[in-house]
C-alpha cells in the first residue's frame, strides 16, 4: 500500500469542500441511518471529520474510514438540507474512489464489478441463466407484489423477500428500437437501466407505449450497458470509466432531443455523476458527457414538461388510493416531485393520498442493504409503516430500486398492496381512453 504521506495529499483535493462544513449538526435530523443507530460517525459530519483527519495524517486508518463511509445510503438527505452547501455526496464518491484506489478491491468485488458489470454482453448473459434457476432455491413469497423467499435456510438471502427477475428481460422484448418523430416533432433516446431491464421490463414497456401515444420518436441502442452506480458507489472508477465510454458509444450513433429514463437512479448518475467524475478524460470524453447530461430527463418530467399529458376517463363508481413515495435521487438530486404526482393524478382510476414522510429514504442504498441489511430493513419498516396508514392499494415511486425494497417490506409484513412506477399508472389511463 502507498504510503500515508501519499493518500494525504490526495485527500487534499478536497480540502476546500471539507472546510465548508461548520459542523452545524443538521444534517443529524435527516440522516435515515443515524435515526437508527445515534452513532455520529454514521453521519455526514462525523464522516467529514474522519475525512479531515485522514488529509492531515492524524487517522492512521484509512481501511476503517472506507468502511464508515460505506456506511451511508447516498441519499443525499444531509445535502439538500445543510445550511452551508457542502456538497456532501461528491466529497463522499470522490474519497471512495481515492480510497479504493489505495486499498484496492476485495476478490468478491473485483469479481462482481470488473469481470461481470464492465462487460455488458457476459453481465446480460448470466443475468438471463438466474430466472431459469432460481425457483430451484427459492419459493413464492407474495404472488400480489411478486416476491420470492429462500427455500432452505441461507447465509446470503437470510430472511429476505425478494423481486424476482423477469423471465424476459426488456433487451429481448425490444432489442433495438429506432422510429421517426410523429405531431410532437420529437425524439428521445430511451436509457432503460439494469433493474428495468431485468427485473421491471413492464416499466419499460410502458414508457414505450406512453412515448408512442403521444408521438414520440425512440431510439433505443441495443447492447446498453450500467449507468455505472454499482462501480462508482463502491470507489472503482476503472469499471465506472469503462460502462460510461460504451454507453456514450451506444447513444452517440444517433441525433436525439433528449435521452429519457424511468429510474431515478440513472437519471441522477448521468446529470450529476458522470460530469463529476469526468474531468481527468479527454477533452471529447467531456464535452459528449456534459451533452448528454444536458439532455438527460426523468420521464415524469419529459412528460409533463415537454409532450404535456392526457387525463383519463374512468366511469367505475370506486376509485383506488395510490400513495407515492419520493425517491431521494429524484427530489433532493433532481427536485422532482410534481411531475410523477401529475401523472399518477392523470388516471381517474386513482385518489391519490399523500403519505407521512414520503421524502424519507426508503432505506435500500444499492450495496448498503447487501452489507447493512438489518439496518437496511429498519428503516424500510418505517417506509412501510407510512405506506400502510394511508388505507391505499397501490403505491407508486419513480425509481426501481425503492420498488425493489418497498415490495420486499410489503411482503414481509403480509400487505396486499401493489407497487407500481407512475408512468405504468398513466400508461393504464391512456389505454382506457384508446379502447373508450
Amino acid at each position: 500500500m502507498p504510503s500515508m504521506k501519499e493518500l494525504a495529499l490526495l485527500m487534499k483535493e478536497l480540502e476546500h469542500q471539507l472546510n465548508i462544513c461548520t459542523r452545524c449538526g443538521m444534517c443529524q435530523a435527516v440522516c435515515p441511518l443515524y435515526d437508527q443507530t445515534g452513532i455520529e460517525a454514521d453521519v455526514a459530519r462525523g464522516k467529514l471529520a474522519l475525512l479531515e483527519g485522514l488529509a492531515e495524517e492524524m487517522f492512521k486508518n484509512p481501511k476503517g474510514v472506507y468502511e464508515r463511509l460505506s456506511r451511508c445510503l447516498l441519499c443525499g438527505s444531509c445535502e439538500a438540507n445543510c445550511p452551508s452547501g457542502v456538497e456532501v455526496l461528491e466529497i463522499f464518491i470522490k474519497a471512495r474512489a481515492i480510497l479504493t484506489h489505495f486499498i484496492g478491491l476485495s476478490p468478491a468485488k473485483k469479481a462482481i464489478l470488473r469481470i461481470m458489470l464492465a462487460h455488458p454482453y457476459n453481465f446480460d448473459r448470466l443475468m438471463e441463466l438466474l430466472p431459469r434457476i432460481q425457483k430451484i432455491f427459492t419459493k413464492p413469497a407474495s404472488k400480489n407484489l411478486g416476491t420470492s423467499c429462500a427455500r432452505l435456510v441461507s447465509p446470503l438471502i437470510k430472511n429476505r423477500h425478494f423481486k424476482s427477475l423477469a423471465p424476459v428481460p426488456f433487451h429481448h422484448i425490444v432489442p433495438t428500437l429506432n422510429s421517426y418523430p410523429g405531431k410532437s416533432g420529437l425524439k428521445v433516446a430511451f436509457f432503460v437501466g439494469c433493474l428495468i431491464d431485468k427485473i421491471f421490463p413492464q416499466v419499460a414497456e410502458a414508457v414505450i407505449d406512453v412515448l408512442n401515444y403521444h408521438e414520440v420518436g425512440i431510439f433505443v441502442p441495443e447492447g446498453q450497458a450500467c449507468c455505472g452506480i454499482p462501480a462508482i458507489s463502491t470507489g472503482d472508477t476503472q469499471t465506472f470509466d469503462r460502462l460510461v465510454q460504451h454507453n456514450l458509444d451506444k447513444f452517440y450513433t444517433t441525433e436525439f432531443d433528449c435521452l429519457v429514463t424511468a429510474c431515478a437512479t440513472c437519471t441522477a448518475v448521468i446529470k450529476k455523476i458522470w460530469p463529476m467524475m469526468i474531468k481527468k478524460q479527454s477533452s471529447v470524453i467531456r464535452s459528449r458527457v456534459e451533452k448528454l447530461a444536458e439532455k438527460t430527463m426523468d420521464i415524469n418530467q419529459f412528460l409533463v414538461s415537454k409532450t404535456g399529458f392526457t387525463r383519463g376517463s374512468y366511469y367505475g363508481n370506486e376509485k383506488k388510493i395510490v400513495t407515492y413515495h419520493d425517491p431521494c435521487h429524484l427530489l433532493k438530486t433532481l427536485g422532482i416531485s410534481d411531475e410523477p404526482r401529475a401523472l399518477i393524478k392523470a388516471n381517474q382510476k386513482y385518489t391519490l393520498k399523500e403519505m407521512h414522510e414520503s421524502d424519507w429514504c426508503c432505506g435500500l442504498g444499492g450495496s448498503f442493504n447487501l452489507q447493512y441489511y438489518d439496518i437496511s430493513a429498519k428503516i424500510g419498516k418505517r417506509k412501510r409503516d407510512n405506506i400502510k396508514l394511508t388505507n391505499c392499494s397501490v403505491v407508486a415511486t419513480g425509481c426501481p430500486a425503492c420498488m425493489i425494497q418497498i415490495s420486499e417490506m410489503l411482503s414481509k409484513y403480509g400487505d396486499s398492496i401493489v407497487v407500481k412506477h407512475p408512468v405504468t399508472i398513466y400508461a393504464e389511463s391512456l389505454k382506457n381512453n384508446i379502447s373508450n
